[in-house]
């Protein structure tokens, strides 16, 4: 990098501050910070679920499958998640965004004290929040890796600027700065990815290199949909358990169906945020796919690749735009987690804890929720300095095997929660298919040897479906209240005041709810 790649840089961590500032005069409650006063378009709401959704991990640990197995990269990982968000789109976009609308929360699960108890939102609060911890840390480690590429700083050091920049506009601005974010970020990494995609059409030979590469020794079984460890029974469990994650289940998406002004805005949401999946991933994986053309990474699992191809290819400027572009991606998905982890612990969490939280005023809701996202970063960012410790492997590793597996017992209880199929299943089917996933994940990973990678990953998901769908049948936990929530977030036919006035806010909402009028 040289001072105008700085530059670029800079003033992108600038603009990213600035956008937090004008997002805080837009934050008054608890709701405008959670959940954008469901004033959000569904088009902003699209594009941040979409971006949201993945960090610089693409830009090392995938890039590194990438550059060995080739499109494998692509069908068994954002063509899973393109599918099950669309799915997502129509079965629980509307829903979650009818828990804002119709029962007036302001966080993924505190429905979840009248859906089921207050144990069960308890185990899936603390699960959740622990995982986000080690899961954001992955994150931030993968952002220092390529930082410490380009620049030569260390590990740590990128740990700290990437997430103090982060903290400060997400912690001001809340949901709205995290939106307004990611959409100059879907602008940045639009511009950085489609010049990456140039500098390498013009190093193979021009545009007709898309097609006529693929026979040359270097990229051999690189056209193969699954490859490796990536087979079919992977792509099966992966998009069986990206449908439930993309759609809600790590909360930070839920979210963002949340923050739209009605259901029907939620599903269209969904759906652009799906068509994103399908298309643009296409567009930053060519030249990952076709690295092993242009250069030869340093470290085994070539996770080094892209970085080492933008500095061979890229004239400085653009380098610098693309640097922005793998922070864009990191930030985006870490801003929207620590929204995501602050609504859950100030709104279900601490109000257990503390009785003095019970009676939060807005402002000490505020200054509740920002602390919290403040605590959580931090927190991420001390996981993040161990990332490549044995305890947790490598970067890869935690994305795959750790979020993938340990999603499943919290997202299923959560998910399937919202749907009137499941009314039988409560409390007793939500906590023990929660402990029984989460002693799956443990037995597959750590307990026995030898277990393939798919298996690893869907059994805990699978192990908590089974149990909470079979257990609701055989001790049903149905009651008129339960069956009562569930038709409120079935359909919009009723009366939003009267949903308003079953299950009330938290915290008392000042100078009259605005959470239906749509932003101008």
């Amino acid at each position: 990098m040289n001072s105008l790649d700085w530059a670029v840089l800079i003033g992108y961590f600038g603009v990213m501050v600035a956008i937090g500032v004008w997002s805080h005069k837009r934050v008054d409650d608890v709701s405008d910070f959670f959940t954008a006063g469901g004033r959000m378009p569904w088009w902003l709401s699209g594009i941040s679920h979409h971006m949201s959704g993945y960090s610089a991990v693409m830009f090392t640990g995938y890039a590194g499958i990438a550059y060995t197995y080739g499109v494998t990269s692509y069908v068994t990982w954002s063509f899973p998640i393109a599918i099950g968000i669309a799915i997502g789109a129509h079965l629980f976009a509307p829903r979650l965004n009818r828990l804002r609308s119709r029962l007036r929360v302001a966080s993924p699960l505190e429905y979840l004290k009248d859906r089921y108890n207050l144990p069960t939102q308890q185990a899936l609060a603390w699960s959740g929040v622990l995982l986000k911890i080690v899961d954001v840390g992955a994150k931030w480690a993968a952002i220092a890796t390529l930082l410490s590429v380009f620049t030569g700083i260390s590990l740590n050091q990128g740990i700290l600027i990437t997430g103090v920049i982060t903290g400060i506009y997400c912690t001001v601005g809340g949901l709205w700065a995290d939106a307004l974010t990611e959409l100059g970020q879907f602008i940045i990494q639009f511009f950085a990815g489609i010049a990456m995609l140039v500098a390498v059409l013009a190093e193979l030979g021009g545009i007709s290199a898309l097609w006529d590469v693929w026979d040359r020794p270097e990229l051999q079984g690189h056209t193969a949909p699954t490859a490796g460890p990536y087979t079919m029974t992977f792509l099966l469990a992966y998009l069986f358990i990206k449908t439930f994650e993309y759609s809600g289940g790590m909360w930070n998406q839920a979210q963002r169906y949340m923050a739209t002004p009605t259901a029907r805005e939620a599903t269209r949401s969904g759906r652009l945020s799906a068509v994103l999946w399908f298309v643009w991933p296409l567009v930053l994986f060519f030249p990952m796919w076709v690295a092993p053309l242009l250069v030869d990474p340093k470290k085994p699992d070539a996770s080094d690749s892209y970085a080492l191809m933008t500095e061979q290819l890229l004239p400085h400027g653009l380098l610098g735009l693309v640097i922005v572009g793998f922070f864009s991606h990191t930030m985006a998905m870490c801003s929207s987690d620590a929204n995501a982890i602050a609504a859950v612990f100030t709104r279900d969490i601490a109000p257990v804890m503390s009785k003095a939280a019970r009676t939060w005023t807005q402002q000490a809701g505020l200054i509740a929720a920002r602390w919290s996202t403040v605590a959580f970063l931090a927190l991420s960012m001390a996981v993040a300095t161990q990332v490549n410790s044995p305890a947790f492997k490598d970067i890869i590793t935690i994305v795959i095997k750790w979020v993938a597996g340990l999603m499943g017992p919290i997202a299923i209880p959560f998910m399937l929660g919202l749907l009137r199929t499941f009314r039988k299943s409560g409390p007793t089917a939500a906590l023990v298919s929660w402990a029984s996933g989460l002693f799956v994940f443990w037995l597959t990973n750590y307990g026995l040897d030898g277990i393939e990678l798919q298996i690893q990953i869907v059994s805990p998901l699978a192990t908590s479906l089974v149990l909470y769908v079979l257990i609701g049948f055989i001790r049903p936990e149905d009651t008129p209240d339960r069956d009562a929530l569930l038709d409120k977030l079935h359909s919009d036919d009723g009366s939003p005041a009267g949903a308003a006035a079953a299950i009330p806010a938290q915290t008392p909402r000042s100078g009259g709810d605005r959470s239906d009028q749509p932003l101008g």
